[in-house]
């Protein structure tokens, strides 16, 4: 059993697998979570695909694909959340995605707005604001900026 890279605590298969495979989230937050996972494994087609329709014209999936590649994704927290459920048609999730890229560490903040697509009742990712934070380099004995509660030495600080 693989873990989430959304960091649920759900393995892949009852997370985020069946969203990236083609299933409709049931919610905002389950989307934001699955965009979170196409991020980490290099899925740039989910991400044009969960993209509001008025965004996709302008979505390079070539470029995208090649930030995948020199970016690797630490951790997820989520921070707050507002609407987005099972009966709603629009919802807004907060979040800090933790990252490492180009040797440095990092952390983007966002605030994304979901709504259903009227076509076919399906989440979409709308836009967000955005800020993405330089995170100081810990220690070897602190603990890991990822989240994981590892010391930074024993996770993401193997060399």
């Amino acid at each position: 059993m693989t873990s989430c890279s959304c960091q649920s605590g759900l393995s892949f298969g009852d997370c985020c697998g069946p969203i990236l495979a083609g299933q409709p989230a049931p919610t905002a937050l389950a989307l934001m979570r699955s965009r979170y996972t196409a991020y980490a494994r290099g899925d740039a087609a989910h991400l044009a695909h969960t993209l509001a329709a008025e965004h996709r014209a302008g979505f390079d999936a070539a470029e995208v694909s090649a930030g995948m590649r020199d970016t690797q994704w630490l951790g997820l927290e989520i921070v707050d959340t507002r609407d987005g459920g099972a009966e709603d048609s629009t919802g807004i999730v907060e979040f800090i995605a933790r990252f490492r890229s180009q040797g440095r560490i990092g952390a983007l903040h966002e605030r994304s707005r979901f709504r259903r697509d009227e076509a076919d009742g399906r989440w979409v990712y709308v836009d967000g604001e955005t800020r993405v934070q330089p995170v100081k380099k810990p220690g070897r004995n602190d603990p890991c900026s990822c989240g994981s509660g590892k010391k930074f030495k024993q996770c993401c600080g193997r060399a």
